[in-house]
């Protein structure tokens, strides 16, 4: 067990507000990095999304920092922090940095260290590299809708989560950093990253897309086990009106199955394409028999690789996530108290189970500017003019 936070000691300014990087702002605070929110002051407030008080487990563990960027004093004042700072991240569209006065180049010349990461869409070259996107989008591109299961009318379908700004972005950017924060200590070099959503996303695939690559064959919804081709691995509806998933995949799991189900009859026919239809039938008509929690009771420690299709208000009451420790509670500053997604990655600080988090109003400006070497007078300026809040 981790004693000490992975990333502690490690300064980032997130520039971001939603999306894969603050996802990735959410992740880097939980392995104990000091995470900056750089935001706009209440004059911009119109050009950045305002998410919910929940979103992003309410940015617990952050402070945060209103600063114009656009104005000359806001940007010197970004650069002051930027130059103590070990991480920069940010979700603008390529260029916007730059253009701003704050890119990678500018902050190497306060900070030869930094390591600069940029998430965006589609990259930050390349010829969709100014295209607006999000979630569906990237998984449209990268073949993952192509690959799933379609709705009725042949419609590729509306997956259930945002894959692509959880994993191909997020996910995406805290290796990426976490890897350069390695490299720099080692070598005592900073990073560009550049990091795409898009290009994630085909991280996702790549188990289709080298089968299609070696072999010339192009996968499709019902070409593989995973997607749909046998009914070893497939939902079943139960007496009740709810689902179990079966991924029964290796033989020994699917033959405990059929022997549970009482379709011993298709214990030897897993791969049998010509039997699918007639395997899937009989499941279903088993499974009809009982309710969802009473094959879950006879089949899910029976290796049989099945479990029940949870709601969300389900799964966060579900005893296994429970014992784990996996849902918090979240205080804000009026007392009042709501529940929320623990640190649930492995490494963080699995034992902590409540926070404290305040409102997006809220901000630490003075404090932030003063550590940057600001002076009272210098702060009290800048909050006149209306650079920071």
């Amino acid at each position: 067990m981790m004693t000490t936070a992975a990333l502690a000691g490690i300064t980032v300014l997130d520039l971001s507000s939603v999306g894969p990087a603050a996802r990735a702002g959410r992740m880097l605070s939980d392995y104990g990095a000091t995470v900056i929110k750089v935001g706009p002051v209440p004059k911009q407030a119109g050009v950045q999304i305002i998410p919910p008080f929940y979103a992003y487990s309410g940015h617990r563990n952050m402070q945060r920092i209103a600063v114009d960027l656009k104005a000359p004093d806001g940007r010197d004042a970004f650069l002051r922090l930027a130059a103590a700072a070990d991480v920069i991240m940010e979700s603008f569209r390529p260029g916007v940095m730059a253009r701003l006065g704050i890119g990678y180049d500018d902050v190497r010349a306060v900070n030869d260290d930094i390591v600069y990461c940029s998430t965006s869409g589609f990259g930050q070259d390349g010829p969709y590299s100014q295209w607006a996107g999000h979630d569906l989008n990237y998984l449209a591109l990268s073949g993952y809708l192509d690959c799933s299961e379609r709705a009725p009318g042949n419609k590729p379908p509306l997956p259930g989560a945002t894959v692509a700004d959880a994993a191909a972005g997020g996910m995406q950017a805290v290796m990426a950093i976490m890897a350069a924060l390695v490299r720099r200590g080692t070598c005592g070099e900073g990073a560009y990253l550049d990091v795409s959503i898009a290009d994630g996303a085909l991280s996702l695939m790549a188990l289709y897309i080298d089968e299609y690559l070696a072999t010339g064959v192009e996968p499709g919804p019902g070409h593989y086990i995973l997607t749909g081709r046998y009914a070893c691995y497939d939902t079943y509806e139960c007496a009740d009106g709810r689902w179990v998933a079966v991924a029964a995949i290796e033989g020994a799991f699917y033959r405990n199955l059929c022997m549970l189900l009482g379709c011993d009859r298709w214990a030897g026919s897993q791969l049998d394409d010509s039997a699918q239809d007639a395997i899937r039938e009989d499941f279903r008509t088993a499974f009809a028999t009982h309710s969802r929690d009473e094959w879950v009771e006879r089949l899910a420690a029976a290796d049989t690789c099945v479990a029940p299709v949870l709601t969300v208000a389900e799964l966060v009451e579900d005893p296994h996530y429970v014992a784990r420790g996996l849902i918090a509670t979240a205080v804000r500053e009026d007392g009042q108290t709501f529940r929320q997604l623990g640190t649930v990655l492995a490494g963080t600080d699995r034992d902590r189970t409540e926070f404290e988090v305040r409102d997006a109003t809220i901000t630490d400006t003075d404090e932030l500017l003063a550590g940057a070497g600001l002076s009272p007078a210098a702060i009290t300026a800048l909050r006149d003019e209306g650079v920071v809040a």
